[in-house]
């Protein structure tokens, strides 16, 4: 049955674009529409926002943007927060029932095009956020006409980023658009701070940005090769080698925690003796879901932040929820008080020693935030004992020497949950750990990166197999 907020809703969900799903689309095809998908991105991550002047103000959320998909000043600048906000916000309504939603296909279809609406009135928002902030200006400079223009272009680049998604989600690509374009990001970024061959100039000359590109010259051009090398491990304001270093150990430490599980022995109900298996229960139960969550959270606070202060910096509420500042090394607008600064991770382990408070608040938002987001996910995504109880049963299943349903809940309830917390919590660690280490990219994005490009593998072997695609490079 459909819900009557749904039915409200029908008119204006019947003219939104769609994505229509197909019968059945090749591996390889699928594979095209994953590239294509991601080209799209691309250019339009390299597009310029028409109206915007030379000079731009400074950016809020320069160290966000790498884990969000975004790039300032191109038709991407608000990347993918509208949408998984929105998707955050339709899940929970859903849950709570305030929004129900039933188990007939036309329901599910109507829900689908809320969460799309909601989408793009959130990209709407926050368009309109970024322009009325002052972000490319004041209004009164760039003109009234100019700036609705800025705000209708990111609105449609917000709508295309929202039907990649969809497009790949339906069956015509691979994983989802919206982890697609965040491991993207992330991979150029990395690969840009290692062979960079743009020139910066410092107090200690002109040096090259890229980590890799600045060990040769350094090597190379400076006579004292001792010092040379150290200034290469270690310099500051730049990427060095250690943070490359740094990055890889990270990279390689995530992959090693994928392969951690713990194997629930099953066994199918049909036959005289029922063929045996195992359900696996991963640690990283709900994957990247909690990082993206408390990504999108940190990134709405420090926009909604940044607008109030640029508008009433002397009100005491606004001051306490952060003050801000332009970082003369990179441009950057950073926190420097309030409720937002003690969120944000400390640019170095000299700042973590300076402000003990910053660290130890920061520490705990990250590990109870990641924690509590892994544990309340799986109620959200369907991916909870009951859930899983249900799978079972449908595939004529039962857990292994427990025959009644609350024997087996009891099992499920045992493990589920204690390893999606437990779950979250490795990954927060990992994210600080990353962060205190100077890892390229931020501990969440490695995170973010690692976990998706592992999805991706487990995709692509799957169903490269069962289609004989892989067969042929064997």
């Amino acid at each position: 049955m459909v819900s009557k907020f749904l039915e409200v809703l029908r008119p204006a969900l019947s003219i939104l674009p769609e994505v229509q799903k197909p019968n059945r689309v090749r591996f390889t095809d699928r594979v095209v529409w994953t590239v294509v998908a991601l080209f799209i991105y691309l250019v339009c991550c390299q597009i310029p926002v028409y109206g915007i002047g030379k000079a731009s103000s400074s950016d809020p959320l320069y160290w966000l943007r790498v884990i969000i998909a975004s790039n300032k000043g191109t038709l991407m600048e608000l990347g993918i927060t509208p949408v998984v906000t929105s998707g955050l916000i339709m899940q929970l309504l859903q849950k709570v029932n305030i929004i129900p939603v039933g188990d007939d296909e036309e329901s599910q279809i109507l829900f689908d095009g809320a969460q799309k609406l909601c989408g793009l009135v959130m990209t709407l928002i926050e368009a309109f956020a970024y322009v009325m902030s002052g972000m490319y200006g004041p209004v009164s400079e760039i003109g009234y006409f100019t700036a609705l223009l800025i705000v209708l272009q990111l609105f449609i680049a917000g709508l295309i980023c929202i039907l990649l998604d969809e497009l790949l989600q339906k069956g015509y690509g691979l994983g989802s658009g919206i982890s697609l374009f965040i491991a993207t990001n992330i991979c150029e970024t990395i690969l840009w701070k290692s062979f960079s061959p743009t020139t910066v100039t410092t107090m200690r000359g002109t040096e090259y940005e890229g980590a890799i590109i600045a060990l040769f010259h350094l090597l190379l051009s400076r006579q004292n090769k001792v010092k040379a090398l150290k200034e290469a491990f270690y310099r500051g304001n730049l990427p060095n080698i250690t943070n490359l270093l740094a990055t890889i150990l990270i990279f390689l430490v995530v992959i090693y925690f994928q392969g951690f599980k713990v194997e629930i022995p099953v066994r199918s109900t049909q036959g005289q003796r029922g063929q045996a298996g195992k359900y696996p229960v991963k640690l990283f139960y709900t994957s990247n879901m909690p990082i993206i969550l408390q990504t999108s959270l940190v990134t709405n606070l420090f926009m909604i932040s940044q607008v109030l202060y640029r508008r009433f910096s002397n009100h005491i509420i606004v001051r306490l929820l952060g003050r801000w500042v332009t970082d003369p090394n990179n441009g950057a607008s950073v926190p420097i008080s309030g409720l937002v600064y003690y969120i944000s991770p400390p640019q170095s382990i000299a700042e973590m020693f300076k402000d003990p408070i910053h660290s130890m608040t920061y520490i705990a938002f990250v590990l109870g935030t990641c924690a509590f987001f892994s544990r309340y996910w799986i109620y959200v995504s369907n991916a909870a004992p009951q859930n899983v109880y249900q799978q079972l049963q449908a595939q004529n299943l039962v857990i292994a020497k427990r025959h009644d349903k609350a024997g087996q809940m009891k099992v499920l309830e045992k493990f589920i949950p204690t390893a999606a917390a437990f779950g979250g919590m490795c990954i927060g660690v990992l994210t600080l750990a990353a962060d205190f280490l100077g890892a390229i990219g931020s501990g969440t994005g490695i995170l973010l990166c690692v976990t998706i490009i592992y999805q991706y593998f487990e995709i692509f072997t799957k169903e490269g197999e069962e289609e004989g695609f892989l067969s042929q490079f064997m």
